[in-house]
């Protein structure tokens, strides 16, 4: 190679070594899939067992199969977001039997604290409908978002638990959560035992 093929290659070097220099680069935050949600609009649950309630359209109900399941045990499945509210039903026979559930409940929602950062109580009462119970809005980055139990207090209990089945990552499952929240809140509203 030439003298001057040399001198060209440095100059083409480095004017292009220069010429990068003049832009500040910034990293780009991480992007996310834009969620299109459905209308809000609900159908009644009406089954074998002694409760109903109102539920989304665009949500399935599957009975749970997983052989420890009992009558009147399924999940209201939401498969455009990957989740499902698992449901389960036990009659209650006694206050002993009650008291053992509502603690169940608990500690169910509290095995979450490891993850979470915040777990809030609400509490739910319909004297109405004979509905009470506890809805635990779970904080952070646990497998559990959103736990609640109803209740009349003599005869019926419902236990219910979000899932997403996806890694926990609040940040990017905060849409969807919040959207699936106002479910929730029109099930628990809605809730009538016969």
């Amino acid at each position: 190679m030439t003298s001057r093929g040399i001198i060209v290659i440095i100059c083409v070097l480095l004017l292009g070594l220069f010429s990068s220099c003049g832009r500040d680069y910034a990293p780009k935050p991480r992007g996310y899939f834009r969620i299109k949600f459905p209308d809000k609009k609900y159908q009644a649950f009406k089954g074998a067992c002694p409760f109903r309630f109102d539920y989304p359209r665009y949500a399935i109900i599957e009975p749970d199969t997983n052989v420890s399941a009992r009558p009147c045990w399924f999940d209201v499945v939401f498969p455009s977001y990957n989740a499902r509210i698992h449901l389960s039903y036990y009659p209650i026979s006694s206050q002993k039997v009650f008291n053992q559930l509502v603690e169940d409940a608990r500690t169910f929602a509290f095995k979450h604290t490891v993850r979470a950062t915040a777990i809030d109580e609400s509490t739910i009462s319909f004297p109405d409908e004979r509905v009470y119970g506890i809805l635990y809005s779970i904080e952070g980055n646990s497998a559990s978002s959103v736990q609640f139990f109803v209740t009349d207090s003599t005869r019926n209990y419902l236990r219910g638990a979000l899932y997403f089945h996806e890694k926990p990552r609040l940040d990017s499952i905060r849409p969807v959560l919040d959207f699936l929240k106002q479910d929730i809140n029109v099930m628990i509203k809605s809730m009538k035992w016969h």
